[in-house]
């Protein structure tokens, strides 16, 4: 507080993407005044306050070139900033990957959009193997689900089990590929399969359409609610030619008081709860897909026993499928010997399944 005045910082999402402000919001006459946000094709992130009257701050700036480094600034004159830090690259090897923020429409008219991130090696109309990574929001209508999120000026680092480490492999990945489930909150659920399946394949046709992706060799992945999605477009799609989910939940009668943001329980709602869960559609799922699951995972919503049964449900009606499990990881994996196994087991999967998949047969699933 500084006078009648407080501060706002936020991601300040725009049809551009993010571009992070800082605000002064006087609390009497309820005008704003904005101090600072972030410069066109940038991205330039509020961290804190030097003095109270905000004329001094620290910002947070990168871009697809620079790495991560924080300023001082003194107001927002671009020549009234001087360094903090000077962090190198981390991974020079990785500056020739490119990304662009591409947004399409559904069948239905909502809004979507993806990240494309290609490897650095990349040829204009080469159509390359490419992997879908998503996790699925809710959302009340339709203009809310279609804002754009995230911007294609940060510098891009890789770590950790992260699924962009494909890119020095030869895949396009089209990251954070929107999947909404819109409608009204007591009921949206009842429609999410048509909804997410909807999903999958616009963002496959644009793609598609921009020359990058071989329609043929597509596959898909996800984490948590991401791998639950993951099964359930294998079981109801034939988009994909193989799948990797990873800590995921596919039997909701297992989460039987509700999930993300369902309200209903399973005594109110047994039939939607069913007709959501891939495991009771496991018959179906014949694309090949890795489970991966921490044996310690502590997430009351994706208790190891979900990975279990669903590897068990498949390879009893004679599905492809892979079990994976890591000890003594919970939800995320963090210890080296893990994180280096499931990069192995993704690549592995995806090599064998999408990428040396004829581009010229049908793509299968059910």
């Amino acid at each position: 507080m500084n006078g009648d005045s407080i501060y706002l910082a936020g991601e300040g999402a725009s049809p551009k993407g993010d571009l992070p402000f800082l605000d002064r919001y006087n609390v009497s006459d309820r005008t704003t005044e904005r101090i600072f946000h972030a410069a066109d094709k940038t991205y330039e992130q509020f961290v804190a306050l030097l003095n109270d009257d905000a004329s001094r701050f620290i910002t947070r700036f990168e871009t697809p070139d620079e790495p991560p480094n924080l300023y001082v600034r003194e107001g927002a004159k671009p020549e009234a900033k001087v360094a903090l830090t000077h962090f190198p690259d981390p991974a020079p090897q990785l500056r020739g990957i490119t990304k662009q923020l591409i947004t399409y429409k559904r069948e239905d008219g909502v809004q979507l959009s993806f990240t494309l991130y290609l490897p650095s090696d990349y040829k204009q109309g080469e159509r390359l193997p490419t992997i879908v990574w998503a996790y699925p929001l809710e959302y009340n209508d339709a203009a809310t689900a279609g804002q754009v999120s995230g911007s294609q000026y940060r510098f891009t680092v890789i770590s950790g089990i992260s699924h962009l480490f494909l890119l020095t492999q030869g895949y396009a990945i089209l990251d954070n590929a929107t999947m909404p489930v819109v409608g009204d909150p007591e009921t949206m659920n009842n429609t999410y399969l048509e909804q997410v399946v909807s999903s999958a394949k616009a963002a496959i046709d644009k793609a598609t359409e921009m020359g990058v992706t071989d329609p043929n060799r597509v596959g898909v992945g996800g984490h948590s609610y991401g791998a639950f999605m993951t099964a359930n477009l294998l079981a109801h799609s034939n988009l994909f030619k193989a799948g990797v989910a990873r800590s995921g939940a596919y039997n909701r009668t297992l989460t039987p008081f509700g999930f993300q943001s369902e309200r209903r329980t399973f005594w109110e709602a047994p039939d939607m709860y069913l007709k959501i869960s891939p495991f009771a559609f496991a018959d179906k799922i014949k694309t090949p897909i890795l489970l991966i699951h921490g044996e310690a995972d502590d997430n009351t919503g994706t208790f190891p026993i979900q990975s279990e049964r669903m590897y068990q449900a498949i390879k009893g009606n004679g599905g492809t499928v892979r079990y994976v499990t890591l000890p003594y990881e919970a939800h995320g994996y963090l210890g080296l010997e893990s994180v280096e196994h499931v990069q192995w087991e993704m690549l592995q999967w995806f090599d064998k399944y999408v990428k040396n998949a004829s581009s010229a047969s049908p793509t299968t699933g059910q």
